[in-house]
């Protein structure tokens, strides 16, 4: 879900691998209109969730499936149940699976105006913007070769 209003491009060079070649990255930086810390998600208290750690599975062998670093938080009066194995680390992914749920529950509650729907509609008009902006650029490239023509 990655959905910007503006974009800017950074690129940065490293003087000089091991190798003694430059190497040079590109990223791109998404600023978002709609910011999560400026919306009101809905209160998470701590005696309406139940957080269960369980067995991890997937890549990784051992390691992985002898741990219990998997969250499994459920929201109580609701029935909403969230699973978080991202990463290695138990505090990491409790973190995560509060942010699951906290989108979850918002979304549910609020619908329309919840982050999650309001993000995707910022995205859906940047991309209509876009595809305003290149059919009246190739309406104009065409009419331009049009013009050529006749001359």
């Amino acid at each position: 879900m990655i959905i910007a209003a503006h974009c800017a491009i950074v690129n940065t060079t490293r003087p000089s691998s091991s190798a003694g070649v430059a190497t040079c990255w590109s990223s791109q930086i998404r600023f978002y209109a709609v910011r999560r810390k400026d919306h009101k998600f809905p209160d998470l208290r701590p005696e309406d969730l139940e957080e269960e750690f369980v067995r991890g599975s997937g890549p990784g062998g051992q390691a992985v499936n002898k741990t219990s670093n998997c969250v499994v938080l459920k929201h109580i009066p609701t029935g909403t149940v969230v699973k978080c194995h991202e990463t290695r680390s138990l505090e990491e992914n409790r973190k995560r699976a509060r942010l699951r749920l906290e989108e979850k529950l918002d979304l549910d509650l609020n619908g329309d105006e919840s982050f999650r729907s309001k993000v995707k509609a910022e995205g859906e008009e940047a991309k209509k913007e876009k595809k305003r902006r290149n059919n009246r650029r190739l309406a104009l490239k065409a009419a331009f070769k049009e013009k050529e023509k006749l001359d």
